[in-house]
């Protein structure tokens, strides 16, 4: 480890970082209200996904110009003068796949501005031109070959890299592929000098980059209790940690900004896609976060404390793209009475006319089709309760090896306005067009076997000794709770909070009781085998419960839930997003004394 490592930079003793994008699409306004709420020490900004590091790896391609965030540059260049006035430093993944190109277009915007910020660069994470390298590497989770033809191919670097760009005077830190909550730990490190080896530590600053890595989503966006936030939606706060050198912080927002920053809100943050909350696997660390504790200490203040740490693996993760075959999906609107059969016997139609059309020029079967009546509570399945929806929206999805079999869906989904169903109406987006079907091959690669650069300089990892997790708190039995013969029926969200998002393939839905003494009761009833027969219609290969005392509630995992998960699937919620929402309605036995008590409202 560099010697700058072994004391802090700073002698503050907080450090406030503010994250202004949760993806690359989110409002502009998050990073100006950031900055210029004067709150913030370190803007972060998060822009990747998988699909989207696919896209800008196609885009370099045509243009060697690109593969970067291109609104990026733009951000700087507006908000130049007041980071270099109150000495705010960036640190964001916008770099892409062409971190370069991203450099050179901020230096321009800078030069123009006679602005001067040092933009570094952290390099290595793009394999895909050493792909032939790790051909005999397996997918991590089916075991399949990797594909021949990759699209993109990036290692999750860690946050290292970055401390050490902002140890070299950074002003700016642009990254390619790195894990969502380096770019907030990589500023902790930096400012408060934290070892290799300092794991406890590291995994509470990965906590502060995993709370804040979806803006809003931690300052009341999405939560479950919606009614309390949603006169705020036109004016939320975008989400800023105050962080100390013991690991423990406060995430709150902005003065003055709408959202709502409570324990819940906070909490249904951190079960957001972590799968088993007792080994969440970092590039730096090994996190539990099972034991993690919520305070409100003021108003939209909550102290987060307890986050746990060991070792890392000697691996990282890898995710690549590779497009399988072509997708087509259409939409229209069916009205009238049964018009909820009247789509799924359209669909059918359409699928049977298509079908024999390609039997007719010699064209194989689709590889796979789905078919949602949305409208029709299709995602709640046996569940739902508008089987006699009168207006629907028909959503068909295709996929098939062959570009030009889905020109002929394309032109056959339209003519059903007046060959088929009454009703037909409100074709969205015209007749269908196949687009490639890109899937993600995740895997494992030595660490050893990944090249990190930092502003062209080779990085060193700093180096740690092994030291395992502490064992998890001990899982309490799943003890009977008796009801009562006059128990009372309500759904799951009159005692529980949830979200929900993706793990790859598997869907990831967190369940936190409102109230401690909840927890047995659901303990016993909302159990795994209840959870994949409520979804029996997702058709999961297993579900596994994980159990976080800290936050009082349930990490379930369902796993192959997905459809192929994320750009590989063909339904409208390919990321599980719904599913927490889905499983609010689930079905809980509670005694007649608690809706009299008025602790649960029937």
């Amino acid at each position: 480890m560099s010697a700058s490592r072994l004391k802090p930079h700073t002698s503050r003793e907080v450090v406030r970082i503010g994250c202004g994008a949760g993806f690359w699409g989110d409002s502009a306004e998050g990073p100006k209200q950031l900055v210029e709420s004067g709150e913030i020490d370190y803007l972060v900004l998060d822009y990747l996904a998988e699909i989207t590091m696919s896209l800008l790896a196609r885009a370099r391609i045509k243009d060697a110009n690109a593969g970067y965030a291109t609104d990026f540059p733009a951000v700087v260049a507006a908000l130049a003068p007041k980071l270099k006035e109150r000495g705010i430093k960036v640190v964001t993944n916008a770099g892409g796949v062409n971190p370069q190109a991203c450099k050179a277009a901020i230096d321009e915007k800078l030069k123009a501005l006679g602005i001067e910020l040092k933009v570094s660069i952290v390099t290595g994470d793009d394999l895909l031109p050493r792909a032939a390298e790790f051909a005999e590497t397996r997918e991590m989770f089916s075991g399949e070959a990797m594909p021949a033809k990759l699209w993109s191919m990036n290692a999750y670097l860690g946050a290292f890299p970055v401390a050490q760009a902002l140890d070299g005077g950074a002003d700016i830190v642009l990254t390619g592929r790195c894990v969502d909550s380096a770019v907030a730990l990589g500023p902790l490190i930096h400012e408060f000098g934290w070892q290799a080896g300092d794991y406890d530590l590291l995994s509470a600053g990965s906590l502060v980059g995993h709370v804040v890595e979806c803006g809003a989503q931690a300052t009341g966006g999405i939560s479950t209790d919606w009614e309390k936030v949603s006169g705020d939606w036109d004016r939320m706060g975008f989400p800023i940690a105050i962080c100390k050198a013991d690991g423990s912080f406060i995430a709150t927002k902005p003065a003055n900004t709408g959202g709502r920053v409570a324990p819940e809100t906070v909490a249904e943050q951190i079960v957001y896609e972590i799968g088993d909350p007792t080994a969440y696997l970092l590039p730096d660390v090994t996190c539990d976060w099972s034991g993690v504790q919520l305070r409100l200490v003021g108003d939209n203040r909550v102290e987060v404390t307890g986050a746990k740490g060991g070792a890392p693996t000697d691996q990282y993760k890898v995710s690549a793209t590779y497009q399988d075959g072509f997708r087509s999906s259409g939409t229209m609107m069916i009205g009238g009475i049964d018009a909820v059969r009247k789509a799924e016997a359209v669909a059918a139609a359409i699928l049977k006319r298509t079908r024999a059309l390609f039997a007719q020029r010699g064209l194989a079967d689709y590889l796979r089709t789905d078919v949602e009546v949305l409208g029709s509570e299709a995602n709640w399945g046996a569940q739902s309760r508008a089987r006699s929806s009168r207006e629907v929206i028909l959503k068909l999805s295709v996929h098939h090896a062959d570009k030009n079999a889905l020109e002929i869906f394309g032109r056959e989904f339209i003519p059903p306005a007046t060959a088929m169903a009454q009703g037909i109406t409100g074709f969205s987006g015209g007749r269908p067009s196949p687009t490639p079907l890109v899937r993600l091959f995740s895997c494992l690669v030595p660490k050893s076997a990944v090249g990190i650069e930092v502003d062209g300089a080779p990085f060193v990892a700093p180096a740690a000794g092994e030291a395992p997790l502490s064992a998890a708190s001990p899982v309490p039995a799943n003890e009977t709770h008796a009801v009562g013969s006059d128990g009372v029926t309500v759904p799951l969200i009159a005692l529980a909070y949830g979200r929900s998002g993706d793990k790859g393939d598997a869907a990831n839905i967190g369940v936190l009781a409102r109230k401690p003494e909840f927890l047995p009761l659901l303990r016993a009833q909302l159990t795994p085998e209840a959870v994949a027969s409520y979804f029996a219609h997702y058709t999961p290969s297993k579900v596994e419960r994980f159990e976080i005392p800290g936050l009082g509630g349930f990490n379930f995992l369902l796993h192959n839930a997905l459809g192929g998960g994320g750009m590989a699937s063909l339904r409208y919620d390919p990321q599980g997003k719904m599913m927490a929402q889905i499983l609010m309605d689930f079905p809980v036995q509670v005694p007649a004394a608690w809706i009299e008590q008025g602790l649960v409202h029937a």
